[in-house]
Order: structure tokens, then C-alpha cells, then sequence
């Protein structure tokens, strides 16, 4: 049975793998979405620390918590989160994603990369719905991005959250030397953004490296923003919208993050309510 409210979306910050157990403001933000959520039967995720050269659906029953990354305090590589796949929304994907004309296969073994379990630990740290993950297609941009998030928009007419993953800045050399204080282009670019999607100026925003403030150094490469073309993409012309104030964390990654679809109940109690009413983008 599907519901008649399309289920929520949101472009989540993941930062480092400490957020995990350093949850900062954001992480006490995605918790109070996680314990108010409803009607949500399945989570599908995409990450940029999943891509494949054809897309990949995860259609793992029980994914295992993978700790793909390196030199990070010993308590991080002993979490796990524990939960059930999504295996027939999963397959309802793939169908979506074959009928749209996207290269695409099933990968029955795949286990949840940081990118999705580490911002799920502080949304929903019992594991009580079901996940499974779409990797991202290497060689995406800005506009096929938009147009995979057009594709898996209509499941979430069927139940399923789609969170895309990413951050709003992210730039490895930066985080490696460490700083002293926020660096100014953090702020600066992630301002821009969040006033580019309140205001859905879409053509600026997949231009973003023509048009933001220090885009080259906020994104080296762009794997880690290209999930908020998929968000955006995925909006079903959604126009309830929350800009959710994440804070900086080192001094160079912006946690700011995105839903659509909450209710205002939830959204009451968030950091700073930013309801936005405007057109389709």
C-alpha cells in the first residue's frame, strides 16, 4: 500500500567519520527528525563513497557496517549498525532506474559505507527501518546528478526516505593540515548555497562553480556535493522546505544540511525554522 504523503527527503552533511560519536549540532537535529518520523517503510541512501561505473542497488538483506576509512581514533572501527535491508523497495528501484534508461544491476552483498550508517546512528540509532543504498555512477555531474534524484523521486510516493549524502564543503587537503579557526571560504560558500536552494535558483546552482564563492576550494572534486543535485531532483515539486543549521566542524566542513517533506511538527523544534513556500525546480 502506498501512503499518500510523499515520505521526506534530505541532503544529510556526514563530515568525518567522528560525527559518529561526536554528534555536534547536527547530530541532535537528525535525532529529533529520526524519533518523529512516520510512514516511512524503507531509507535509500546514496553516498559518493559508493560509486561504481554502472549504477549498483543494494539488495542485501542484512548489509554489514563497512569502515572505509583510515586513521581515525580505535572507537569509530568498533561501532556497527545493525539493520535489516530493504530488498523489495530495492528491487523497485532497479525497475525505476532500467525504465529510465540507467545501466543498472543488483548487488546482493554490498554493506553500508560511512556515508550512510554514520549519519543513520544519530537519525535513527535503533535501526528500526529498513536501508539499502544506490551508488553513484562514476563520471556524474551536476545535471545527470539532477536527473538520477528525478528518477528515484516517485518512491518516495511509496514510503522510502531518500537521504543523499554528502557535504556542503569538503576538502581533504584542508582537513589533513588542520586549521586554526573557521576558514572563511567555509561559511561563505555554504551561505550561498543555502540562499541559491531557499531561492531555487537551479540554472546558478548546477553552474555552481561559475557562480559560488570559493567553489574550487570547497570541493576539489565534487563527488561529495553532487548528492544535493540528486536531492534536489528527488523534491516531486516539494516546495516544504528546511535548511538545517549543521555548524563547522575543523574549521573547514560545513555541516549545513537539507529536507523537504517534514512535518511542522518536527520542523518546529528544529535550529533555526526556515519553512521556504516557492516554485517547482
Amino acid at each position: 500500500m502506498t501512503t499518500l504523503v510523499a515520505a521526506p527527503l534530505m541532503f544529510i552533511s556526514h563530515g568525518a567519520p567522528t560525527f559518529a560519536i561526536e554528534p555536534g549540532i547536527l547530530g541532535e537535529q537528525l535525532n529529533h527528525i529520526g524519533q518523529n518520523l512516520s510512514d516511512v517503510k524503507a531509507i535509500l541512501v546514496v553516498s559518493p563513497h559508493w560509486q561504481t561505473a554502472d549504477i549498483e542497488v543494494m539488495t542485501n538483506p542484512q548489509p554489514e557496517t563497512i569502515h572505509d576509512f583510515y586513521g581515525f581514533p580505535k572507537p569509530l572501527y568498533e561501532l556497527s549498525y545493525p539493520v535489516k535491508g530493504a530488498t523489495d523497495v530495492a528491487k523497485k528501484a532497479i525497475d525505476a532506474l532500467k525504465q529510465a534508461g540507467f545501466i543498472v544491476q543488483e548487488n546482493p552483498t554490498r554493506g553500508l559505507d560511512h556515508g550512510t550508517w554514520v549519519p543513520l546512528m544519530h537519525l535513527l540509532p535503533n535501526g528500526d527501518i529498513p536501508v539499502f543504498q544506490v551508488s553513484m555512477p562514476k563520471g556524474l555531474d551536476p545535471q545527470s546528478a539532477y536527473e538520477l534524484g528525478k528518477t528515484l523521486g516517485p518512491l518516495r510516493k511509496e514510503g522510502v526516505m531518500i537521504i543523499a549524502s554528502g557535504s556542503m564543503t569538503h576538502n581533504l587537503h584542508d582537513f589533513r593540515q588542520g586549521v586554526g579557526g573557521d576558514l572563511p571560504y567555509v561559511s561563505s560558500f555554504s551561505d550561498w548555497v543555502k540562499q541559491a536552494v531557499q531561492s531555487e535558483r537551479l540554472d546558478q546552482l548546477l553552474a555552481y562553480r561559475e557562480f559560488a564563492p570559493g567553489a574550487m576550494r570547497a570541493h576539489p572534486t565534487d563527488e561529495h556535493f553532487l548528492p544535493l543535485f540528486i536531492a534536489l531532483g528527488a523534491r516531486l515539486g516539494d516546495v516544504n522546505l528546511k535548511t538545517i543549521e549543521g555548524g563547522i566542524e575543523y574549521g573547514i566542513l560545513s555541516m549545513d544540511s537539507f529536507a523537504w517533506g517534514l512535518n511542522k511538527s518536527i520542523v518546529s523544534n528544529l535550529v533555526e525554522e526556515d519553512i521556504h513556500e516557492g516554485s517547482e525546480i
